[in-house]
C-alpha cells in the first residue's frame, strides 16, 4: 500500500464553477482518488477555495457584503456543489484560513533569509476613475506578443505568455472599462526566481513521467526567459506581509499576491484537516521529507492555464525556502473544455454551471460524459448533441440495458436468486480473456491518469456483457438445459458486480445502485487479474432485484429546451 497525496487546482471563490472547471481538475482528480482507494492505497485528496485577490473584493462589494462574509457564504456553496457531484475530498479548505496565513508568511521569511526576496519600487497601473491600483488580471489590453486584444495583465489566454500589466498595448480597466489609467510608483516584494532557475530546470528535467502537455508548458516558460515576480499587492483582503513575525515596515497596507499564497494552501489545507482531527502534527508526515513524507507520491491535477504557476512560481518558492518540503511527482494537466468552440459565459448565456447541471440530470450523467470526453490531447467542445448521444448510447443502451436485462430475467425465471455454478464453456472462456484484456487496459490507463482511454476500456467491458448475453442466450437455454442457463446467468450477474466495481471511480452514485441489484455493497476492491475468480464472487442464493431504471434517455425535446436556455451552436 502506498501513500498518495492528490490536489486539484483551487476553484476561485468568485461564483459557482462551470463544467469546464470540473472537467479540467476536480473531477479527474476525484476519479483518480477513488481508483487509488479501490486499489488499497492510503489516499489524501485535498482541495480548497482560493479566496484572496481583487475579484473577491469586487464581488463582495457588488453583493453588498463585507468580503469575509461573502467568502464564508461562497465557500459553503462550492463545498456543497462538490459534494453533490460526488467529489470525495478528504478536506475542502480555505486559503483565508489561519493555517495558510501562517505558512505563507513563513515561506516569505524563509525566502528572505535566503536572499531571494527583494524590495523594489515598482510601476503599477492606477485607475484614476476607480481610485485604486489595478492588479494584473484587472488590466486588459492587446498582447504585445500575439496581438490578442483581450489579454490580461498577468497572462495572455491566446498565446499563453506570462505578462506584466505595463506590457499591454491600449490598456484599460477591467473593473470599469476606463482608459483613464496612469502608471504610479509603489513598493513591492519580488521573488527572485532567476536565482533558482538552474534548480528549477534540473527539477523539471527530472520528471520524465509528466504528461507531455505539462512538461511542454513548463519548458516553454523557462525557455522564454524566467523573470522575477512581484509577490505583494496594494489590497486590503489577503495575507498580511510580515518580517520577523511583525508587520513589514512600508507594507502595512499591502497583502501577498493571490498566486503566491494560493498554492501554499495545498499544505495549509492538509494542516486544516489534521487540526480538525486533533492531530496537529499529522500534516507534516505528508509534506515534510524530514517527518516521513519521503514515501508519499504527490499528484497535481489542473487546467493548462495553471501549469506555469505550478511548475515555475510555486516550485521556486519551495526550492528557495531551502527546507525539506515534498514536491509534486506527477502533474496532470488538461486542455480546455469549451462550449461549442467558445468560452463558457454566464453573461452571454453560454454553458452550464455545476449547480444548474444538477437541476437537469443526476451527477453521474455529467461525470461520465466529462470523463469519457476528457480534454486531454487537445481542447474539446461540449455540444448538447454529443452529450445526448453519449448518455443514450453508453449509459442507457449499453450499461443500463445489460444490468436491467439480466437482473429482470433472474427475477422472472430463476426466483430472484444467484444460481449455482457449473462448468464454464467455450463462450465463458472467451469472456474471461476479453474482459481481462479490457480490465488491464482500464487499470493501466487509470494508473497513468489517461481518463478518456480508461473510460473507453470500461465501456468495452459493458459491451462484452451485452454480447455475452446475446450469444449465450439464457432465455433459450433455460427451456432445454436449466443447468447451462444457471452457468450463463451466474456469469452475467457477476459481470453486473464487476461493472459496479469499475463504475466506482467514474459514477459513484450509480455504482451503488448497480451493486445493490446483485446484493453487493460498496466500496469493493478493484478487480484482480484473475477474471475467472472475479466472475464467481457472488454467493449462491444471493438475492437479485432489478430495482429502478438506472439511466433515462435524453430526449430531443429536452435538448431543444436546454439549447434555448443555455445556448448552443447559434449562441
Amino acid at each position: 500500500m502506498s501513500r498518495i497525496l492528490i490536489t486539484s487546482a483551487l476553484p476561485y471563490i468568485n461564483g459557482i464553477k462551470h463544467l469546464g472547471n470540473l472537467a479540467g481538475s476536480m473531477l479527474p482528480a476525484d476519479v483518480y482518488a477513488r481508483f487509488m482507494r479501490a486499489r488499497g492505497h492510503e489516499v489524501l485528496y485535498i482541495c480548497a477555495t482560493d479566496e484572496h485577490g481583487t475579484p473577491a473584493e469586487l464581488a463582495a462589494a457588488k453583493a453588498g457584503q463585507d468580503v469575509r462574509t461573502y467568502c464564508d457564504e461562497q465557500h459553503l456553496i462550492q463545498k456543497s456543489a462538490g459534494e453533490s457531484f460526488g467529489l470525495s475530498y478528504d478536506w475542502f479548505g480555505r486559503s483565508s484560513s489561519p493555517q495558510n496565513r501562517q505558512l505563507t508568511q513563513m515561506f516569505c521569511e524563509a525566502l528572505d533569509r535566503n536572499g531571494l526576496i527583494e524590495e523594489r519600487v515598482d510601476k503599477m497601473v492606477f485607475s484614476i476613475d476607480d481610485g485604486r491600483f489595478l492588479p494584473d488580471r484587472y488590466v486588459e489590453g492587446t498582447c504585445p506578443h500575439c496581438g490578442y486584444e483581450k489579454a490580461r495583465g498577468d497572462q495572455c489566454d491566446n498565446c499563453g505568455r506570462l505578462l506584466d500589466p505595463t506590457d499591454l498595448k491600449n490598456p484599460y480597466s477591467a473593473v470599469s472599462g476606463s482608459t483613464n489609467l496612469e502608471v504610479r510608483d509603489t513598493r513591492h516584494l519580488y521573488l527572485l526566481q532567476t536565482k533558482v532557475e538552474d534548480r528549477l530546470r534540473a527539477w523539471i528535467a527530472s520528471h520524465d513521467n509528466w504528461p507531455h502537455l505539462a512538461k511542454s508548458i513548463a519548458n516553454k516558460h523557462l525557455d522564454e526567459g524566467l523573470i522575477d515576480r512581484g509577490i505583494t499587492r496594494d489590497l486590503a483582503w489577503g495575507v498580511p506581509v510580515t518580517k520577523d513575525g511583525q508587520p513589514r515596515p512600508g507594507f502595512e497596507n499591502k497583502v501577498f499576491y493571490v498566486w503566491f499564497d494560493a498554492p501554499i494552501e495545498y499544505i495549509a489545507a492538509t494542516r486544516e484537516f489534521f487540526d480538525a482531527k486533533g492531530k496537529p502534527d499529522g500534516w507534516q508526515t505528508w509534506w515534510r521529507l524530514d517527518q516521513g513524507a519521503e514515501d508519499v507520491s504527490y499528484v497535481e491535477f489542473m487546467g493548462k492555464d495553471n501549469v506555469a504557476f505550478h511548475t515555475v512560481s510555486f516550485p521556486a518558492t519551495i526550492l528557495g525556502s531551502g527546507e525539506p518540503w515534498k514536491m509534486v511527482d506527477t502533474l496532470k494537466a488538461f486542455n480546455w473544455l469549451n462550449w461549442y468552440g467558445g468560452k463558457f459565459s454566464t453573461s452571454m448565456n453560454r454553458g452550464v454551471f455545476m449547480d444548474q447541471a444538477l437541476e437537469l440530470l443526476p451527477a453521474d450523467y455529467w461525470r461520465w460524459y466529462l470523463i469519457a470526453n476528457s480534454p486531454e490531447s487537445s481542447d474539446s467542445s461540449f455540444t448538447w448533441e454529443q452529450f445526448q448521444a453519449t448518455i443514450n448510447k453508453d449509459l442507457n443502451d449499453v450499461l443500463g440495458n445489460f444490468v436491467n436485462r439480466i437482473t429482470k430475467f433472474t427475477e422472472g425465471k430463476l426466483g430472484g436468486g444467484v444460481p449455482e455454478g457449473g462448468e464454464a464453456g467455450p463462450i465463458e472462456e472467451k469472456l474471461y480473456g476479453d474482459v481481462a484484456e479490457q480490465l488491464a487496459e482500464a487499470t493501466e490507463a487509470l494508473e497513468t491518469m489517461e481518463m478518456r482511454k480508461a473510460a473507453q476500456a470500461v465501456r468495452r467491458i459493458w459491451v462484452l456483457g451485452n454480447e455475452y448475453l446475446q450469444e449465450a442466450a439464457p432465455w433459450t437455454a433455460i427451456k432445454t438445459d436449466p443447468a447451462r442457463a444457471g452457468v450463463i446467468v451466474r456469469h452475467a450477474l457477476n459481470l453486473v458486480r464487476l461493472n459496479a466495481v469499475l463504475a466506482q471511480p467514474f459514477m459513484p452514485f450509480s455504482a451503488e445502485k448497480i451493486a445493490a441489484t446483485v446484493g453487493a455493497s460498496l466500496p469493493l476492491a478493484w478487480p484482480s487479474t484473475d477474471i475467472r475468480a472475479e466472475l464467481d464472487k457472488l454467493v449462491t442464493g444471493q438475492t437479485v432485484a432489478a430495482g429502478e431504471i438506472l439511466f433515462s434517455k435524453v430526449e430531443d425535446e429536452k435538448v431543444a429546451e436546454w439549447t434555448q436556455r443555455f445556448g448552443g451552436a447559434d449562441a
